[in-house]
């Protein structure tokens, strides 16, 4: 048996307590080692579950411990670049949260570190890695709803009363579109292959963040719709609407969390065919993909490329928005 790829975090995150570090825990092929925080209170949470943690007291000092092979960065968005671009450059393999970067261009550089080190990094795109986006995808490219004619996004959650979380401060990249705006967007392009050519937007700001964000664009072969706001009722949900039939998700970005995922293929005659995904973990599945293409090699299904590609999609969004 291979030996497994033992991991590290940057940071004790409330995501990362929550959801990352469990999945790390219990992934096949993966150990989860040791946990980089300067408090030790944060750190009791994560021992609870893997008591044998090692925790180190700065970022650096795991990043210099030989024994491991993959860190998790799950810091404010500002500082993803920064942490791993020095993972990398520490010989690590590397995973980091979603936005890995403000803009499409710093992507450029976590890419060249990449290629110059050899190790592997990616975005936590962990819808990529759910068996609903993989049906999904087949279903398009099989026709099972003919010509696509228009694909829409919807995804929002309140966190109004929170204003000292990241998402609502502006100087550690926070706002709808980066947290929520890369699923709806991404999602579109994982499933059709496709990017947008023409797009327009309207954005409602509150002290530099983006509240509210309603998108228009033209992709080749669809037109295409959405909203993404951190200022109303949860919801979310992607609809693929063909010639002959439509494809519904109703829990495509949180599932388990928001609700079960179900693929809903509605066709001629008002036939609805549903497909439930009530166990599948995908921050589990993600670490497992991870692990395949430490270990043996096997192509990433979520490269840097294509989290650059959906940063350029943010960007575009940003630059031609108006106000709401």
């Amino acid at each position: 048996m291979q030996r497994p790829v033992r991991w590290g975090i940057l940071g004790a995150a409330k995501f990362a307590r929550q959801y990352m570090a469990p999945a790390i825990h219990a992934a096949e092929g993966a150990q989860l080692v040791a946990l980089a925080t300067s408090s030790p209170e944060k750190a009791e949470p994560f021992q609870a579950f893997c008591p044998d943690l090692n925790v180190y007291d700065d970022y650096d000092a795991l990043l210099a411990d030989p024994s491991i092979d993959a860190v998790y960065v799950p810091l404010p968005n500002h500082l993803h670049v920064e942490w791993s671009l020095k993972a990398m450059a520490a010989g690590k393999h590397v995973l980091c949260e979603k936005p890995m970067t403000m803009r499409a261009v710093e992507f450029d550089q976590l890419i060249a570190k990449r290629d110059e080190t050899g190790v592997l990094a990616a975005e936590a795109y962990m819808i990529a890695h759910h068996p609903q986006w993989q049906m999904v995808k087949r279903l398009i490219d099989e026709g099972a709803i003919g010509k696509l004619a228009h694909v829409s996004g919807k995804f929002s959650y309140d966190n109004r009363t929170d204003l000292g979380n990241i998402r609502n401060k502006a100087e550690t990249g926070g706002g709808g579109l980066r947290d929520i705006g890369v699923y709806v967007f991404g999602g579109a392009r994982y499933a059709t292959g496709q990017e947008p050519d023409e797009i327009s937007a309207r954005i409602r700001w509150e002290n530099g963040v983006d509240t509210l964000t309603e998108v228009q664009a033209k992709f080749p072969g669809f037109s295409y719709s959405a909203y993404v706001s951190i200022r109303m009722h949860p919801y979310q949900e992607m609809v693929f609407h063909g010639e002959t039939g439509v494809i519904r998700l109703t829990a495509p970005f949180n599932a388990r969390v928001f609700g079960e995922a179900r693929v809903e293929l509605h066709r001629a005659g008002l036939e609805v065919q549903v497909t439930r995904f009530p166990g599948d973990d995908h921050y589990k599945l993600q670490v497992e993909a991870f692990g395949r293409s430490v270990r043996d090699g096997v192509d990433y299904p979520c490269p840097l490329e294509f989290s650059r590609g959906t940063q350029v999609m943010i960007d575009r969004v940003l630059e031609v928005a108006t106000p709401l």
